[in-house]
């Protein structure tokens, strides 16, 4: 015969409790002071006299580049839009940009592109159209 094992009574345990960790409040970030400098003491034991804080220069003027205000001549077909008279090399550019902005032949898309017309057409080699840095490598050529 079998002899029946008695199963010892147990109390059901309760689940433990889990302990939900609270949020601390965020801490405020304050600055952080530097501290004093300390003044230096000289050989006497006083503290060294403060040096007056360096004046600043007056600003001058930029004095132009004289390669850039030399004039130049222009050839036949870059006088057409920017006068035939001899100016110089800064004085062109202003003034080629005025007449394309005169005439509006900027592309309304590409603002970079530039759309000629039947007097850009000779100085810009044939090109109808002309990205702006390569127009001031086309126009570089008519100027001596």
């Amino acid at each position: 015969m079998a002899v029946a094992r008695k199963k010892k009574a147990t109390a059901k345990r309760k689940p433990a409790k889990r302990k939900v960790a609270k949020k601390k409040p965020a801490k405020r970030k304050v600055a952080k002071r530097k501290p004093a400098a300390r003044k230096k003491a000289t050989s006497r034991g006083k503290p060294a006299a403060r040096k007056a804080a360096p004046r600043k220069k007056a600003k001058t003027k930029r004095k132009p580049n004289a390669a850039f205000m030399r004039p130049v001549s222009l050839s036949d077909a870059l006088g057409e839009v920017v006068g035939h008279k001899d100016i110089p090399r800064t004085e062109v550019t202003k003034r080629l940009w005025l007449y394309i902005k005169k005439y509006k032949l900027q592309d309304n898309v590409n603002r970079r592109m530039i759309n000629a017309d039947s007097k850009l057409l000779r100085v810009f080699g044939g090109k109808k159209k002309v990205n702006m840095f390569e127009m001031t490598k086309l126009v570089s050529k008519h100027m001596k």
